[in-house]
């Protein structure tokens, strides 16, 4: 059984609940990932991976199956809010990825081949009524033999939009691989990716909130 510490801190707990891999896959539709034009958040390559291996009930709170390797423990926690920046977007769902600790989309036995482009760590939480969700994971390693930053790949579906669409990468302040000129790159897309971690015990924990559609191309307006 996974271990959940103490974020007393916080204003919020979260219950430990399943993880990703104990979890039921559902069979959902997949949507094209290329789609132009007016798509909501523009070209998404492999933007249909979300949908596969998707649990049936999806928690506000997941376990990565990275949780378990002898890295830096993480807790990723925050809030989705809708476009105006300030209302809770319940019920969102957000996909996320990301290198093992050896900096590799890692396989594994039973691994879905039609995803083993983003390796066994991955999974999904979908936003509480007030907005809120929460990742507990292990903090991935950067490419080996490279410059880029280490970084977690999240995207977006929202309930009533059916398009899924990608924000912002989840980098961590705190890497010295993150050049003032990368820092300057980032499109800020739902909000700044980076992630200013702190230390707790022996794990880290990063708050991040979310705003839809935040310089997301041909998002709908609001109503």
């Amino acid at each position: 059984m996974k271990r959940i510490y103490p974020i007393g801190l916080f204003m919020f707990l979260f219950n430990f609940l399943t993880s990703c891999n104990g979890q039921t896959s559902n069979p959902a539709p997949t949507p094209q990932s290329l789609n132009s034009g007016n798509t909501v958040g523009g070209p998404f390559e492999n933007g249909e991976f979300i949908y596969i291996g998707m649990p049936e009930i999806i928690n506000s709170t997941d376990t990565s199956a990275g949780w378990v390797q002898d890295g830096q423990k993480l807790l990723i926690t925050g809030t989705i809010f809708k476009q105006d920046g300030k209302t809770p977007a319940p019920n969102v769902i957000l996909y996320y990825y990301h290198t093992d600790i050896n900096g590799y989309y890692a396989k594994r036995e039973g691994l879905d081949q039609r995803v083993a482009r983003h390796g066994y760590i991955r999974g999904w939480v979908k936003s509480d009524e007030k907005g809120r969700y929460a990742i507990y994971t292990v903090r991935p390693a950067p490419y080996p033999n490279g410059d880029m930053p280490a970084h977690i790949h999240p995207s977006i579906k929202e309930p009533d939009i059916d398009k899924e669409y990608y924000i912002d990468e989840f980098v961590f302040d705190d890497d010295t691989l993150l050049t003032p000129a990368k820092r300057n790159a980032l499109e800020n897309r739902g909000g700044s990716g980076i992630l200013k971690v702190s230390q707790k015990d022996d794990f880290q924990v990063a708050e991040h909130n979310i705003i839809l559609g935040l310089n997301i191309p041909n998002y709908p307006e609001p109503n």
